[in-house]
């Protein structure tokens, strides 16, 4: 697949969501936009990519967008982060906002909401040392159709086994028609709203943690440093950043800088966090 319609959505892609779509890529494209070409009524991608090209249609290119989009994701997702936010993050982090007695989070590129809940399970379970506390937790994606499920907060059998111990399970999931849906309480402590990276973060207040994980692969550099360097900029100076396992600041950004010894913790260049047993 190549010619003027590909390039040139190629070049809508990465205006309106960063991601890069190369040549190579064309296997990717095919697959992602085949059931949205039908649904559309049309003979192939090829037709819809020129429909594209020649009327730009909103709502169809919004979706195609969407579809471009890899909204993987699973609760506790790779687990380390998580235990280092209990163990590395929060209790420091609790113990220098004693006087205001609040906590902000943000998952940017939240998918279909694991992310979040998984946080919000730790915070709970944290809970004997932040009883009294605000704790919020602001859940993004610059799909509406993903955040409206995350929102829901609904998920199969096999989403819900995927990452999540009984213990857990049973304590925060009750059983539905279509599956699980996470508690109330859980549901609560997250704000999902609609969001794309690429607009920075004027408006979305500070944050104590940020989760930006396994989104910035998909970002040419220039990108990823512009992403990082906002993100910097929406955190307190002991704000810690978590990336995914295959992502650096290394070559991109000088701001932000990693955690000796700590997998996947970021923070600003210069600060050093405590690490608690």
């Amino acid at each position: 697949m190549t010619g003027p319609d590909f390039d040139h959505f190629c070049r809508l892609i990465r205006q309106r969501s960063g991601l890069v779509v190369t040549p190579e890529k064309a296997y990717l494209v095919a697959s992602r936009l085949s059931p949205i070409a039908r649904a559309e009524g049309m003979a192939n991608v090829e037709a819809l990519l020129a429909v594209i090209r020649s009327s730009s249609p909103e709502p169809l290119i919004q979706r195609c967008v969407d579809a471009m989009a890899t909204h993987e994701s699973y609760f506790f997702r790779d687990s380390t982060p998580f235990e280092q936010l209990a163990i590395h993050v929060l209790p420091p982090l609790i113990e220098a906002r004693q006087a205001q007695r609040s906590l902000r989070v943000w998952c940017a590129a939240c998918s279909s909401g694991q992310e979040p809940y998984s946080v919000a399970m730790i915070l709970q379970e944290m809970a004997p040392r932040l009883a009294g506390w605000k704790l919020e937790i602001l859940a993004t994606d610059m799909s509406e159709p993903i955040i409206e499920k995350a929102r829901a907060g609904v998920y199969n059998d096999f989403e819900v086994k995927r990452g999540l111990s009984p213990e857990r399970q049973a304590r925060w999931f009750k059983p539905v028609t279509d599956g699980w849906k996470v508690s109330s309480v859980l549901q609560q402590m997250v704000q999902f709203r609609p969001h794309n990276l690429l607009q920075g973060t004027t408006g979305l207040g500070m944050f104590d943690v940020i989760f930006c994980r396994n989104v910035l692969i998909y970002f040419d550099v220039a990108h990823k440093r512009q992403i990082l360097e906002q993100v910097g900029r929406a955190m307190p100076s002991d704000g810690a950043l978590f990336l995914g396992s295959a992502e650096t600041v290394l070559g991109v950004t000088t701001d932000i800088e990693s955690t000796p010894g700590v997998r996947g913790l970021y923070r600003k260049a210069g600060i050093h966090l405590a690490k608690t047993a």
